[in-house]
This record gives C-alpha cells, structure tokens and sequence, in this order.
C-alpha cells in the first residue's frame, strides 16, 4: 500500500479531526463545531428503537447509532440508502418540498455519505458523495456533489497560519508587483483601502508589522472549525468544495473545484458561483457573480463584483461593483467600478484607482523593459486604455486618462487629468489633448457618475466610495495641470521669439504662459507646445489646444467648486460667506488627497490614521473600518472647505465675500447650460454620422432601432438636472446678493 494511503480502522471514520497535541483546557474536537452550530445541546436527542428499524429498513449504515442525534419533528422515511460515520446530528425532517428556481426536492437524506456533520432543519441533501465536517444551516439543498469536506486547520481563505504550522503555509497576495515586494495577506473583510495602506506603505516596517499581526489575531488560530454552509444556501453538481465558508442563501452550482474559500452572502447580497469555476485560497465578497470556467487563485473579490466568461483573476484584489469577462488580471490592486470584457484584455502588475474600463485587446503591462520582473503601473481614477492598446511598465496616469488605440512603446508619465492620449506613428511623435473629456465627450463623462451610482446595488457600503469625477483629487490635478501648461506655453512662446528659454526661471515661464492662456486674444496659435518628462523617449510630446484645456481645467475646478458648495450652503441656511470661513477655516488650501480604495481622505488625515494604528489606538481591523466610516462623515466639511479655498485660489482672491459666492454660483448655472448642451452634442454625433445609418433603409428604420439623442433617457435626465440646477443656483446668487452685490 502507498504511503500516502493509510489504513485504519472503520469505526476511525469521522473521529480524531483534531490531533489531541492541539486540543487544550480540556476541549474535544466538537468545540468549535458547537459554538458554530449555536443550538443548545438539549434539542437533540438520540434515535427511538422504531427510527432506528425504520433507517435500517431503508438502506442506510452506520458504524454507531448511538452517534446519530435528531431534532423533533423526524420523519426516518425521509433518510434512504445513506451512510453515516462519527458525531452526526440532523435537524428536523418534515414531508415537506424545497424548491429553488425549476429544482423540486423533497426534504431528507437519500444516497449520500455524512460524516461528522450537523445537518440543519429541513434541509435536502442527495446523492452526495462524501460530506463531512462541515456545519449545514437550515433550509439547504445539496444535491450532486462529489466531495464536501473540511479539515481541522481550514483557514477559508484568510491569510494567517494555524496552530503548528510553518509560516510558508500562509496565503499572501503579490499585490501592484510581481516580485512580491508588496505581498498583504488577505482576509475575511478586507477593502481596497486596506490592501492600499498595507501594498503602499512598504517604507513603514513598523505598520507593516500592524497589519500582519491585526490580521492574525482577527481569526482563532487554535484548529477544529467546521466548514460552513449557511442557512438557505444551494449546492449542486460541485466537484470539490473543500475548506470553504460560505454565508447564507448562496447559490453554488457545478463547480469544478472550491477549495479556502470564504464564499459571503446574504438573503439580501447573494452570491453565485457557477458552472467550470475554480477558485482556491481567497475571499468572495457579499452579492458576487463568477460563472462560465472563471478561475481564481490568491484573490479577494469585493461586494458586488462579477467575474464571468474564462476570466483569470490571481494575486489580485479586485473591488466592489466590478465586472470582468474573459479576461487576465494578474498582481493587481483595482479599486471598485472597474470594468474589463473581451478575451484579449491583459492587466498586470497595476494599481488602477477604479471607475476605470478596460477595452478590447488592450494589454496594460504586457512589455518587459528588462530582465527582470515587470515594474508597475498606476492609474487614477477612471482609466481607459482604448482598443488594442499596448502600456509598458512603469507608467503613471492621471484621473480619467483616455488612451487612444496604439502600441505605447515607452514609459510614461501623463499628469494631466480628462486628457486623451494618442501615439501620432506617422510623425513618430506623442500627442495629448488635456481636458479632452471635459471639452469633447462631456456625454460620457457626465454618464460616468450616475452610471456607477446606479450600478451600486450593495446593500451595505463596507468600501466608501466617491463616484464623482468632480472631486478634491480630480481639482488638485487639474491644478496642477494648469501649472505645466503655463510652463510648457511660456517655454513655447520664448522659443518660437528665438530666445533661449533655459535663462527663464520657473516663475517666469508661468507667469508668460498664464498671461497668454489668459488673454481674451489667442496669442497661442502659431505655437507648437511640447511637454517634458511625459514619455521615457527623445521623441516630442505635444500638447494640443493647450489654451483651450487650460480654460477647460479653470472651468472644471469651478463646476467642482459650484457643485460642492451649493451642497454647503443648501445645508446651513443663512449662513454668509463669513459664517462658513470662520466654520471652515481660510488656511492653505489642502493639495494632498489620497484615494483610499476609492475613498478620498485628505493627506494629514491619512497620516493620522496611519500613526493611531501603528500606535495601537486602532488596535484591529474592525476598529480601523469605523475610522474610515469616521473619514467619510467628515468628508462633505473637508470637501466643503477645499472647494472655498479651491475658488478662492482659482480667482486669486484675498479672502471670500457674499459677492464672490454670488459669482461662482452665477458661473456655475452659466456652466450647467454648457454642460447640457454638450450632453447633447457628444451624444448626437453618434446619430449624425452617416456610416451608422448605412445598415437601415430610411431614417424612420434608424429611428425606431436607435432612437434618438435628444430622446435618449440620460440627455433627457441631464436637462432635467441642470434646470434644477440653475434653479438652485438662481436662490443661492440672491441670497448672497447677486454677482455684483
């Protein structure tokens, strides 16, 4: 005989789960299984004489009745051709039907095998092959299975190690770089912000040493635990479900393989895991998808994600209210909102700060710039590599950067926020348009927001989110955008007059390039402006319009502005401009924000946050989550304030009074007609271009397929929004007593 089969003695079967070494202060192997099954021990009882000969009569085996315990009411007629070993207790069995979409079963235990395991009420369980150790809640239907098994040192997916085992046994993630330099272990509730804070942070040993003990001591160590199937859950035509937690009302069918697994769920969030998946050593959120031979190794999925189609998801962190069809993600940290289809999409080795779409045979990461291992990619939020794009590592994106279809031969740095960028091969040079979503596909941006918000489905928000593209993050890039501009124009400007601008300081060439995006003449026109330290090459990278994008950044900043203190203010009626300065402070205006897995939070903040834990305040996980809830409570006041200080800087103005209010609401109902109409526009062009039509007889044959763009439901709910709007705006100019007051 083999080794690696051993044999023992029948009655062994279902007995010693727990090596006696690890069973401490006078514990047996059932006392995990006891707190997990929380019904009082007086509720079983053993088999009657008659339930005994009636079990007998029926085909079942046992190698000791007096193990099987049984909750009133029990029918035995309902428990045929099974065999039972170790501790079994089952709950009550009544003639009833449990139906779950077309599937009909009856209530009972028919042609299947349990060893040491609780069975809850009114459960159906056949033609199961092998069960055992694990904890079934009531109201479950099994049926099908091959193999559901657990084992005394299960960790369901959490990355700690058990009682007696080597440290190499520890599931981590290789998060944002393949060489592991960022590896986080995963567990039962971690949020992007968590793995953010802990792959990140890599230069603060001393908080790394936090988070590797808080998550070690958020599970018990000691072994024993039971697997679990909650109450209301369906399992059918699984291959192997094996160490695996799974929550309530849960929905797996036809499985090949599930092995450390935590698998959430909930009667109101619930997960479904389908036909030819494979998922080993990670964590499935609240309210997910994977069907369709999706595979995952080393993962955490968060609430409301979706994998579907083959898609391959390894070493990742993938979150909330994020789809991925047919596609790779390998060493990754995407925060939520992210979408990702088509078989050839490849991401690998990114931290991608969410609201992001990954086109058709893009391949984010896919070029070696060495022999060594892969670098990293970060994108902010709302990244959007075009069709068939090609990115090499190391780059850095923006906000909302859109990548025109192209093979992206070098690293790159593009600091500008909404921009598009394109590789011109023809004049083997790199062109970007800034603003360009703002000034040219306000559709899509504006979209963008209450698309996500609308796709937000999760019943309890564990990862806060901003969804907005019009933030603190997005203002200070846009800020920041404006600046190189003004530098890049200057420079432009000083070449073209035939001086030298490397004799111009960097004040200089900010203060020409701001005079001459700023004069109501374009004095631009004749320039050719390139930008420096974008692209790891000696080609040119230019910007193009850079006058128009610099008025579009001023615009955008104070839309972001208009937009967050309307909310302010609409909130503290009759306050004055003073009031809400003496509330919020007139100091600088706060420029580092960070996103927090899709949180933002500014920097001081933040470097508080980090300082309580490692300092032991924040003493777990838990309490750490309620200091992010903490955060975001506090966020409408300090967005608030960044938006006073943002316009204040935007006008370059000493202080702000009622009349500079007025001003900027004024603005702000002058740029809700502009955005309306862009709407519109952006959206019409789809309808205006001939090509789209060629496949239809007459306009009319166009028309009922496509519709049109001014009946189309998000142009009309835009007009609808900045009518609202202007009427907002209208109480709030007089109140402060009109742009001139």
């Amino acid at each position: 005989m083999s080794e690696d089969v051993i044999a023992k003695s029948e009655r062994a079967l279902g007995y010693g789960f727990v090596d006696p070494k690890y069973l401490h202060g006078g514990a047996d192997e059932y006392a995990f299984r006891d707190l997990q099954v929380g019904k009082p021990a007086s509720s079983w009882r053993g088999l009657r004489a008659e339930e005994l000969e009636a079990l007998v009569k029926n085909r079942n085996s046992c190698t000791d009745w007096s193990r099987i315990l049984v909750r009133d009411p029990f029918d035995p007629a309902l428990i045929k051709s099974s065999e039972f070993a170790g501790l079994v207790r089952i709950g009550k069995l009544e003639r009833l039907i449990l139906e779950h979409h077309d599937l009909r079963l009856p209530v009972g235990i028919t042609d299947s095998r349990i060893v040491s395991c609780d069975i809850g009420d009114n459960c159906a369980v056949h033609d199961c092959s092998y069960v055992s150790h694990y904890v079934i809640g009531d109201g479950c239907i099994l049926f099908a299975n091959r193999e559901i098994a657990a084992t005394d040192h299960a960790k369901f997916g959490n990355g700690i190690v058990k009682e007696g085992e080597d440290e190499s046994l520890r599931v981590t993630l290789d998060l944002m770089n393949e060489a592991g330099g960022r590896s986080v272990y995963p567990f039962d509730g971690m949020t992007c912000g968590d793995a953010w804070l802990w792959a990140k942070k890599r230069d603060d040993s001393a908080l790394m040493d936090r988070f590797a003990a808080m998550t070690q001591g958020a599970f018990d160590a000691r072994r024993g635990r039971y697997g679990e199937i909650g109450a209301g859950t369906v399992v059918k035509h699984c291959g192997i479900v094996k160490d695996v937690k799974v929550g309530r009302c849960a929905y797996l069918k036809g499985a090949n393989k599930l092995k450390n697994l935590t698998v959430n769920s909930s009667e109101k969030d619930r997960t479904q895991i389908g036909e030819g998946v494979e998922l080993v050593n990670g964590i499935v959120g609240h309210g997910c998808r994977v069907f369709y031979g999706c595979k995952a190794v080393r993962f955490v999925m968060g609430d409301g994600s979706s994998l579907k189609y083959g898609a391959r998801l390894i070493h990742s962190v993938l979150g909330d209210n994020s789809t991925v069809s047919c596609c790779e993600i390998l060493n990754n940290l995407i925060f939520p909102a992210h979408e990702q289809h088509h078989n050839t999409s490849f991401l690998i080795a990114a931290l991608v700060k969410g609201q992001s779409n990954m086109a058709a045979g893009a391949t984010i990461g896919s070029n070696h710039n060495s022999r060594a291992n892969d670098g990293e990619i970060e994108a902010g939020r709302g990244f959007w590599p075009g069709l068939s794009t090609s990115v090499k590592h190391s780059s850095r994106f923006a906000s909302y950067v859109l990548l025109a279809k192209g093979h992206y031969r070098f690293e790159l740095d593009v600091p500008f926020p909404f921009s598009l960028v394109s590789d011109d091969a023809a004049r083997d040079r790199l062109e970007i348009v800034p603003a360009y979503w703002w000034t040219s596909n306000l559709y899509a941006l504006m979209r963008n927001e209450a698309k996500f918000l609308a796709r937000d489905k999760r019943s309890v928000k564990r990862q806060r989110v901003e969804f907005s593209p019009f933030a603190p993050d997005t203002t200070e890039e846009c800020f920041a955008a404006m600046a190189l501009i003004e530098e890049a124009v200057g420079r432009a400007r000083l070449a073209a007059d035939g001086e030298d601008p490397a004799a111009a300081s960097l004040d200089e060439l900010r203060s020409l390039g701001r005079s001459l995006l700023a004069d109501p003449v374009d004095r631009t026109g004749d320039l050719e402006v390139g930008a420096e330290n974008v692209e790891n090459s000696r080609r040119a990278v230019i910007l193009r319009k850079p006058r128009r994008a610099w008025r579009a950044y001023r615009r955008i900043v104070a839309w972001y502005a208009g937009l967050a203190l309307a909310d302010y203010f609409e909130a503290h009626e009759g306050w004055t401009a003073s009031d809400a300065v003496d509330a919020l402070g007139s100091g600088e205006r706060e420029r580092r924000w960070e996103n927090l897995g899709g949180q933002l939070v500014p920097g001081p903040k933040l470097d508080r946050l980090v300082a309580d834990i490692k300092s032991g305040e924040l003493a777990d996980w838990k309490a750490v989550h309620a200091a992010y809830e903490a955060l975001w409570i506090e966020y409408p006041i300090d967005k608030a304030r960044h938006a006073l200080n943002a316009w204040r800087d935007l006008e370059g103005l000493s202080g702000i009074r009622d009349r500079d209010l007025a001003r900027l609401f004024t603005r702000l109902s002058e740029s809700s007609l502009f955005v309306e109409e862009e709407v519109l526009k952006t959206r019409k062009k789809d309808f205006d271009n001939r090509f789209r039509k060629v496949t239809f007889a007459s306009d009319a044959e166009a028309k009922a397929v496509l519709g049109s763009a001014e009946t189309n439901s998000f142009v009309r709910k835009t007009r609808e929004d900045m009518a609202a709007l202007r009427t907002r705006c209208a109480r709030l100019v007089d109140r402060f007593g009109g742009p001139t007051g």
